[in-house]
């Protein structure tokens, strides 16, 4: 059951040892908790603490009188606060011990552990912010890339809410309107087309669902699985798009024989890439099972780079491995470019657009980059 009549307390920031780790207490019993457990070193904060400004002190344990940790303490008084709540935030050390042993001091002097996003939760009945900016929240802190972050940002700012704002303003002047004409008829009302309005906040609300898909793009990204058949520079592929060597390459097929994920900005798009095991028919039975997980790999994919090796003719396992392909957009890789090109993979998925690159040198990597980005907004 949802109460604001309590306080709250939780530690804010990511458990872990770092230098600096916040607990925030949110409710009206946050300054009385402070008041018990916060030794000052000027003894005049306690009868007047002042707003947004940060005091050096001591957590004190209240029945024991052990000093828990060295802390930095702000008091943010009603209602200019991110709940619209008093609000105090202990900055302490940053070690998993004396944040846990400081929220529980909070905790047995009257405050209630936070539910996961409660704070935001409370802004957002507090009327702080809308429904739209408490998802931004939760965006922001999810982005991945600086164009989500930006996403994020302005619809942290009420951009979002401005345009649905202004738009549901038309409708209910258009509402009014009708409303008018049918609950006094002998009125003269004078005559109003309304078709150009309702077209012009149809196209508007079409245009907003255009962009959500857009932006839950950038905010989500897209799982790209790289596929195909043994030694054909899948790893090699994944190393060049990162630019960093994080799998291992070897001439012996078969190296890879698990998944292996990392997440590639392409252009401000998140691409959670997934380098897989070559799918391949097999009796080894650790090989098998990064076989299976390939295939799963490939049907939960948003989009799919089949790579196949230039130096070689198409074999039956690059047919089979396409066969796999279930309408996702693909982008087939043909790799080795550096060496002597003796195959045309051109009948192979005729309909997806194809990229000669080379792993190795790093050759054709920016056309790919263009076409997976092309591929993406498509």
């Amino acid at each position: 059951m949802i109460t604001l009549d309590d306080t709250i307390a939780a530690i804010s920031t990511p458990l872990g040892q770092g230098g600096i780790g916040i607990v925030r207490l949110s409710g009206p019993e946050a300054l009385a908790i402070a008041r018990r457990l916060f030794r000052p070193a000027d003894p005049a904060w306690r009868d007047k603490p002042e707003p947004g400004r940060l005091t050096y002190g001591h957590i004190v344990h209240p029945e024991s009188g052990e000093v828990v940790d060295e802390v930095l303490l702000a008091v943010m008084p009603a209602p200019h606060t991110y709940t619209r709540q008093d609000v105090v935030e202990i900055d302490a050390h940053g070690g998993l011990v004396p944040l846990r042993e400081i929220l529980g001091l909070c905790l047995s002097s009257g405050a209630r552990a936070a539910g996961p996003g409660e704070f935001t939760l409370r802004a957002l009945l507090n009327g702080r912010i809308d429904l739209a900016q408490a998802e931004a929240v939760a965006d922001l802190v999810a982005a991945r890339t600086q164009a989500a972050r930006r996403l994020a940002t302005g619809q942290l700012q009420g951009g979002l809410s401005q345009r649905v704002g202004a738009l549901r303003q038309e409708l209910i002047e258009v509402l009014a309107y009708l409303e008018a004409v049918v609950d006094f008829p002998d009125d003269e009302i004078p005559q109003r087309d309304i078709a150009p309005e309702l077209a012009h906040v149809g196209e508007a609300l079409r245009a907003l669902l255009r962009d959500a898909d857009r932006g839950m793009i950038y905010r989500q990204g897209l799982r790209t699985a790289i596929v195909g058949r043994p030694n054909v520079g899948k790893s090699s592929l994944l190393n060049a798009l990162l630019r960093a060597e994080r799998a291992i390459v070897a001439e012996v097929p078969g190296t890879t024989r698990d998944t292996l994920e990392e997440t590639m900005d392409l252009q401000g798009i998140p691409l959670v890439v997934v380098d897989t095991a070559g799918i391949v028919a097999s009796e080894d039975v650790v090989e098998r099972l990064g076989v299976e997980r390939s295939r799963r790999s490939l049907a939960m994919a948003d989009l799919v780079l089949l790579v196949v090796d230039g130096s070689l003719p198409p074999s039956s396992a690059d047919e089979e491995i396409a066969g796999l392909i279930d309408g996702q957009p693909t982008v087939v890789v043909v790799n080795k470019r550096d060496l002597a090109q003796v195959a045309d993979y051109c009948q192979l998925l005729p309909d997806a657009p194809h990229v000669n690159v080379s792993a190795l040198t790093g050759a054709g990597l920016d056309e790919l980059e263009d076409t997976l980005l092309e591929t993406v907004v498509g």
